[in-house]
């Protein structure tokens, strides 16, 4: 019966190419119509919100078994000769997709919670969607030029979010994230003239598109050199790489669910997405270690990762301590490609899921403590867990995450790229995985301890009774239980086909044939 209905369900959606077309409008279309519909008329726009979100995150699940076995479903339109709007699906491409739209869901609900009595929602849940659909836009390009453009419609969603609340030090922070993605965007759009000048505008394709090229013509190194440096710094400033990463701690003015949107499923998961396409299917991995790119990459990685945990040690705010802290992580993703190996590449793209899952957890904890108790700093978290148990097992859990404890998702990550790089002889990257993990412990260690043992204050004076029956909003709450479920699942079953570490095995197997 269930094969049955398997076969039926790739039957009907291998007869359609407009897939990607239809995932990418669809919130572009929710975005349009939640602009119009009045700011009182909240459960009507909350109930298109969620509804979009859900039809979103079952079309992209129903394209999953079809993806399996090897369809590719791909739609494009020739914009001017040699350059065209390509949108298409296949592996890498889904496993981009399943994260974004299934945190979408979750950040949609948590974001009704979060402004709930709030002001500027239409215009908030307007742009809130507009950028879901740039970010499924990235995650669907077929080629630089489709790529690019859905990068910059990031930036410019993106925008009106982190300023959503108005004040002097949101729109200073906006400037700031306008510069750093605005001028990283011009150096990216740089490189790929240079590469179109070379090679044309062609699809991604497995193993690279430039081995022909390289091999036909090695006197060009130099050349593929210096535009090879230009990707990584175009792609570096959402992936905030050191130096480019000024603006992510910055833009933590932002509200909760907006944060969570940054660090977690849109803006530096865009730029991490990037690398991974330049590295596996523009230069491709044998084309970008003979130029030694792998060197600059690996250094760039592994530094940042050092610098972002140091940074985070010594931040008092708890948003700044998370936002370092992901200075740090989405390095761990640079450093899996650049070890250039089967074992490390899988250990930097499986981040790319397992980051998102424990860093949403933690932003979204940080939200509840601010909007339930007032607590934005981490010497408020004194006892917390006593009144917010829920929130701070949430907390608990993505931290230890992130520390890297077995079982969960973020030892899955270390482990593969600690082996990644005794396979691929970088034998001093397990000291750099080490010295991470070690600061880790040493700023989270510490927040745990506090929120679950250190006596609370008498009263927190900003508290707020939001619900007679939950600690918090039902739907602050829910959220990021959901997520660290998921953090202990992807951990205890890593080894299963059936979890985002079987798709990126076998995705990795297809780009080191």
């Amino acid at each position: 019966m269930i094969e049955t209905l398997i076969d039926s369900l790739i039957s009907w959606t291998t007869a359609y190419s407009f897939w990607p077309l239809v995932i990418m409008g669809l919130s572009f279309g929710v975005a349009l119509a939640v602009f119009l519909i009045a700011e009182e008329r909240v459960w009507l726009r909350s109930t298109v919100n969620i509804l979009a979100a859900l039809v979103k995150l079952l079309l992209v699940l129903a394209l999953m078994p079809s993806l399996l076995q090897g369809h590719v479903y791909e739609i494009g339109w020739t914009i001017v000769p040699g350059l065209t709007l390509l949108l298409k699906i296949d592996g890498l491409a889904m496993l981009f997709l399943v994260l974004s739209v299934f945190l979408w869901l979750l950040t949609t609900l948590y974001a009704i919670g979060y402004l709930e009595g709030g002001i500027n929602r239409a215009r908030f849940f307007g742009f809130f969607n507009l950028c879901v659909s740039a970010t499924t836009g990235v995650a669907m390009a077929g080629n630089l030029f489709t790529f690019i453009i859905f990068y910059e419609l990031l930036t410019l969603a993106t925008w009106p979010l982190v300023v959503h609340r108005g004040t002097q030090k949101a729109l200073d922070a906006g400037r700031i994230y306008l510069i750093y993605t605005l001028v990283g965007g011009l150096v990216l759009l740089t490189a790929a003239i240079g590469l179109h000048v070379l090679v044309g505008t062609q699809a991604f394709a497995v193993g690279g598109y430039l081995n022909d090229y390289w091999a036909a013509n090695p006197d060009m190194a130099p050349v593929l050199f210096g535009l090879g440096l230009v990707f990584i710094a175009g792609f570096g400033v959402k992936a905030a790489l050191f130096p480019f990463h000024g603006w992510l701690p910055t833009a933590m003015v932002a509200p909760a669910p907006v944060s969570s949107l940054l660090h977690a499923v849109a803006v530096v998961k865009a730029g991490a997405f990037g690398l991974t396409r330049f590295v596996y299917e523009i230069y491709g991995i044998h084309v970008f270690s003979d130029l030694y790119l792998h060197w600059v990459l690996l250094v760039l990685a592994s530094f940042t990762i050092v610098y972002g945990s140091v940074r985070a040690l010594y931040q008092s705010d708890i948003k700044k301590r998370l936002a370092f802290s992901t200075v740090s992580q989405v390095s761990y993703v640079a450093l899996g490609l650049a070890l250039a190996g089967p074992v490390g590449a899988i250990g930097g793209m499986i981040h790319i899921v397992h980051q998102g899952f424990m860093k949403i957890t933690l932003f979204m904890a940080a939200g509840n403590y601010a909007e339930t108790l007032g607590i934005h700093k981490i010497k408020e978290l004194n006892g917390v867990g006593r009144v917010m148990p829920l929130t701070t097992l949430a907390f608990t859990i993505g931290a230890l995450g992130m520390i890297g404890l077995p079982p969960l998702a973020g030892f899955i990550t270390k482990w593969y790229l600690g082996l990644g790089a005794w396979e691929s002889g970088f034998y001093w990257v397990i000291g750099v995985l080490v010295i991470s993990s070690l600061l880790n412990a040493a700023y989270f260690l510490p927040t745990i301890y506090r929120a679950w043992f250190l006596p609370p204050p008498a009263e927190w004076p900003h508290r707020q009774v939001l619900s007679q029956r939950f600690e918090t909003h039902f739907l602050l709450l829910a959220p990021p239980l959901v997520t660290t479920i998921m953090i202990i699942v992807l951990g205890v079953w890593a080894g299963h086909l059936a979890t985002p570490l079987g798709w990126v095995s076998t995705l990795v197997a297809s780009e080191f044939k």
